[in-house]
């Protein structure tokens, strides 16, 4: 768990320092709200007509980077952490799943696309779940391993760390489209 030195958890305890029961489970939660959190002030005044917009030497665009990130959130925690469950088709249905998957190439055509509303509405819809179900994971749980493959660690609370650190990865597309879309940066 080496990844989490980064934020004091392996230390605090090497050093038997007192922490909260889910110590590692909070860190994560507001790592990913952080995240979240900076991608929505990226968002924040964009012109959903601009969301199909690929600018000169751009490979995306963002309606895929937001739709990549519900996908991804979803399969980094929810999907990691308890399986899917009956109602997942309806918070992100297969076919999101598989348009915004690694590997996906963004469909420039809004005609061919999910309108940018819907596409906000599950990764809103997928974010709010998350942080709804996080506060039922117990500190032991989070030490299960996940399947592969996965990033940083095999545990599923690697697998939220991970989802915090992706998110922000592609914030910093997001961010450089909103210049490139002649937008001011935010930072």
């Amino acid at each position: 768990m080496e990844h989490l030195n980064l934020v004091g958890y392996e230390t605090a305890r090497e050093r038997n320092l007192p922490m909260s029961e889910n110590r590692g489970l909070e860190i994560a939660r507001k790592q990913i709200e952080f995240a979240r959190d900076y991608t929505l002030t990226l968002l924040d005044g964009i012109d959903e007509s601009d969301w199909f917009r690929m600018p000169e030497g751009s490979p995306t665009h963002l309606a895929w980077e937001v739709g990549h990130l519900a996908m991804a959130e979803y399969m980094l925690t929810l999907f990691r952490i308890r399986g899917k469950i009956d109602t997942d088709n309806e918070l992100i249905p297969k076919p999101f799943l598989r348009r915004f998957v690694k590997g996906s190439k963004p469909e420039p055509d809004p005609e061919k696309h999910l309108s940018p509303a819907e596409i906000r509405g599950t990764f809103d819809n997928v974010h709010q779940q998350v942080m709804a179900e996080l506060g039922d994971v117990s500190e032991e749980q989070l030490q299960d391993t996940v399947v592969e493959p996965y990033a940083v660690t095999n545990t599923q609370l690697g697998s939220l760390f991970f989802c915090a650190s992706h998110e922000m990865l592609h914030a910093g597309q997001i961010g450089l489209l909103r210049r490139l879309l002649g937008h001011n940066p935010i930072r």
